[in-house]
């Protein structure tokens, strides 16, 4: 059968290529699985079994990617099993196909591929989380004004607020490897959606993938995405709480602010105006970083309101976008863990801010209901009012002030040295009385940073587990296949 020349422009050789770059390994590798567990069951004789390994060997996969699609054939899948009858006897050529579908082999190396783009982006997430504890092992005394509602609200320290970016990449982690693990399944031998009639051994082929299980139901193996919308939501998630960040770095970046710089190798010159230091590098993060999470809303629609089965909606089309969407994704995460891995903070305009806008007067208020036993509703009317009143009367010191309106709010004179009560609004105090589970006080921030220290290299231990599994099932497929 000819094939239109349109629907070989617009589909079938775009997807001809697309296979080549993303799944041609994997889908040599479902053949040789297949094969040994094929002779291994005594499905097909072992000469027969010899003949076709010796043929797929035969096979360059660096021919196959320089082949141009020549229309003869309907995809990557097909254009294989070409090559191998061409290589093969009348009694060995076809024998491969025995007992499985073209719907569990794209299923398997989907699979196969989505493991890899999910172990890639953790292995980013932890490089990230690295770089930020490193800096935050130098940053537990340096104070930062922290802003809510995009306002001046509290004095923390940079440590802290980096802990509270390295917990949320933690929880991304746990989430891709919850995804991991829901996709690393095996389905080879649920064939067209049925199984077989052939007394196979999927548990066989699964290790010999690296899988950790074959699915289960045959149905569900072949129309089941939600596999994949489990990562790429995952992704998502990462995407979403990243940009945030993104987002204050860059704030921190302007001349306004001016709280961080840039290594010069992240930064770009305008070329009409040489005073520019633009932080190109965290704008490309953010750019890349919603393209991603555009890509994810993509694939969540393509799948939404698609028959719940083998179609191609989930399949060709869709794949290269989950491949971008994860290679972005990591893209991004590894350039902020570059970008701020050379950044400097100007640790006194950070104390400077930190020191303005009475962002410690909560612990006026505070100090009042601990000290003075005044109700803290009360105690924060008295806050309150300290600071107009200061504004309306600057040249009044502050201490007078607190005097005369203590006495007006509470019925009582809170009497305070100027010293005692820049003493008691100082940022330094602000963060150091601040010793709550999870605070910014630097012993209980140390605390943190050993603990969340001590959980990356356990995530790192686990991510190094996953790989050398993958690495050593492709060994033993290898040794298997060559046995034959």
């Amino acid at each position: 059968m000819a094939f239109a020349p349109e629907y070989v422009t617009y589909v079938l050789n775009e997807h001809f290529e697309d296979a080549k770059e993303l799944f041609l390994a994997p889908q040599m590798a479902i053949h040789h699985a297949h094969l040994v567990m094929l002779a291994e069951c005594g499905i097909i004789p072992a000469p027969v079994a010899r003949e076709v390994r010796e043929a797929l060997d035969s096979i360059s996969e660096a021919d196959i990617r320089a082949a141009p699609y020549d229309g003869h054939t309907e995809d990557l899948f097909s254009y294989v099993m070409r090559l191998l009858d061409a290589r093969c006897s009348a009694a060995a050529a076809g024998r491969l196909h025995t007992a499985r579908s073209r719907n569990d082999v794209d299923m398997t190396m989907y699979r196969m591929r989505q493991r890899e783009f999910i172990l890639g982006l953790i292995g980013a997430t932890q490089e990230l989380r690295g770089v930020l504890l490193d800096i935050g092992d130098r940053t537990r005394e340096v104070i930062v004004a922290a802003h809510t509602h995009t306002q001046p609200a509290q004095p923390t320290t940079v440590a802290h607020y980096l802990l509270a970016v390295v917990e949320q990449l933690e929880r991304d982690g746990t989430r891709l490897g919850a995804a991991y693990t829901s996709t690393n399944r095996c389905p080879l031998g649920a064939c067209a959606i049925t199984g077989t009639g052939f007394s196979i051994d999927r548990t066989l082929t699964s290790r010999l993938l690296g899988f950790t299980e074959p699915t289960g139901n045959t149905y569900g193996s072949i129309a089941t995405a939600d596999y994949l919308l489990e990562s790429t939501s995952a992704a998502a998630v990462t995407m979403a709480g990243l940009g945030r960040v993104i987002q204050d770095l860059l704030l921190w970046c302007t001349a306004e602010f001016g709280y961080l710089q840039l290594a010069d190798g992240f930064v770009q010159c305008s070329s009409i105006m040489p005073q520019k230091r633009n932080p190109s590098a965290l704008e490309h993060a953010r750019a890349i970083g919603s393209k991603a999470l555009g890509q994810a809303g993509a694939i969540m629609l393509s799948v939404h309101n698609t028959p719940f089965g083998d179609i191609v909606d989930t399949e060709d089309d869709l794949q290269p976008l989950v491949c971008e969407t994860f290679r972005d994704a990591t893209r991004v995460v590894r350039l902020v863990a570059a970008s701020m891995a050379g950044a400097q903070f100007d640790v006194e305009r950070l104390a400077a801010r930190a020191s303005a806008d009475w962002i410690t007067i909560t612990e006026l208020a505070d100090t009042l209901a601990r000290e003075y036993d005044v109700p803290f509703a009360a105690s924060h009317r008295v806050a309150s009012c300290l600071i107009r009143a200061c504004a309306e009367s600057p040249e009044t010191p502050p201490a007078a002030v607190l005097g005369r309106v203590s006495h007006e709010v509470i019925g009582r004179t809170v009497e305070l040295s100027d010293a005692a009560l820049a003493e008691l609004l100082s940022p330094e105090r602000f963060v150091a009385v601040r010793r709550t589970h999870g605070g910014p006080a630097p012993d209980e921030t140390a605390r943190a940073l050993a603990e969340s220290r001590d959980r990356l290299v356990a995530d790192l231990r686990a991510w190094t587990d996953r790989r050398d599994r993958l690495m050593a099932a492709e060994a033993t497929l290898h040794e298997r296949s060559a046995a034959l």
